[in-house]
């Protein structure tokens, strides 16, 4: 459990903490979270590559940074509703296809993102 007292820069020392205990369980139980870390490794090479300014590389990286985000925050979403419970919930399953929308949405928009500035 976090320290709640904490302040100034033990709270920031805390939350890097915190952050990469995030990190390490998405990896260890997120099959998608991986893949897309392997998209993002193969991608920011070809963006800082491809990108002819400097706005586009940032575009084109960035896309892949938003569709990270979002699977971060869907996996927090899929871990307190697995928390919960595993028995089938109308509430539950429809958080988990929210989330998944939310990761499809972010893929979609960096692909997007991506046909644009390439063609």
């Amino acid at each position: 459990m976090a320290n709640q007292n904490a302040k100034g820069i033990k709270r920031m020392i805390n939350a890097c903490f915190f952050s990469a205990a995030g990190f390490k369980a998405t990896w260890e139980h997120e099959e998608a979270f991986r893949q897309e870390v392997l998209l993002f490794a193969v991608t920011t090479p070809l963006a800082i590559w491809l990108g002819e300014t400097t706005i586009e590389k940032l575009l084109l990286i960035g896309s892949m940074v938003l569709v990270l985000l979002v699977e971060l925050l869907n996996s927090a979403v899929e871990a307190v509703v697995d928390r919960v419970g595993f028995e089938h919930h109308e509430l539950s399953g429809r958080a988990k296809d929210i989330g998944s929308a939310a990761v499809m949405m972010s893929l979609v928009w960096a692909a997007i993102t991506w046909a644009l500035i390439l063609l």
